[in-house]
């Protein structure tokens, strides 16, 4: 009996682990912008807004292009607006990550596909992006 219970978790485990890295993901469910975005970290992401920087859109488009782990999921430079997916090292958990010029601003939205927390990867990526942007 325990031995099919623990085959039955290492299934249960081994399914979760290939629904997270084969999961579709909807661009329409994922490729959107915040109306009237305000700075704001949730536990499972964030908003930040960055007054007067709508100029930067496109090299922090470059600097997530080429962020490990991340593709782009739609959107471009011209269009103004883009959305990337990072997947975790381990497990290959999806975030997506919303950058768009709101007016004179560039927003970014970042948050998880699953679970309740992030654990603060979210905002540690945006950091670490806004950083690099910075030293541009």
């Amino acid at each position: 009996m325990v031995v099919k219970l623990l085959l039955v978790f290492l299934a249960l485990l081994l399914a979760s682990f290939v629904w997270v890295r084969l999961a579709p993901s909807d661009v329409s469910k994922w490729h959107y912008v915040i109306e009237n975005p305000q700075n704001n970290r949730f536990q499972a992401g964030l908003v930040e807004v960055l007054p007067n920087k709508a100029d930067s859109f496109s090299e922090l488009y470059k600097i997530a292009v080429n962020a490990d782990r991340t593709v782009l999921l739609a959107g471009s430079i011209d269009e103004g607006m883009a959305t990337f997916i990072t997947r975790s090292k381990l497990w290959g958990f999806p975030d997506y990550t919303t950058i768009w010029i709101n007016g004179d601003a560039l927003a970014i939205h970042a948050r998880a596909r699953f679970g309740k927390s992030d654990i603060g990867v979210n905002a540690a990526r945006v950091s670490k992006w806004l950083a690099t942007l910075s030293d541009s």
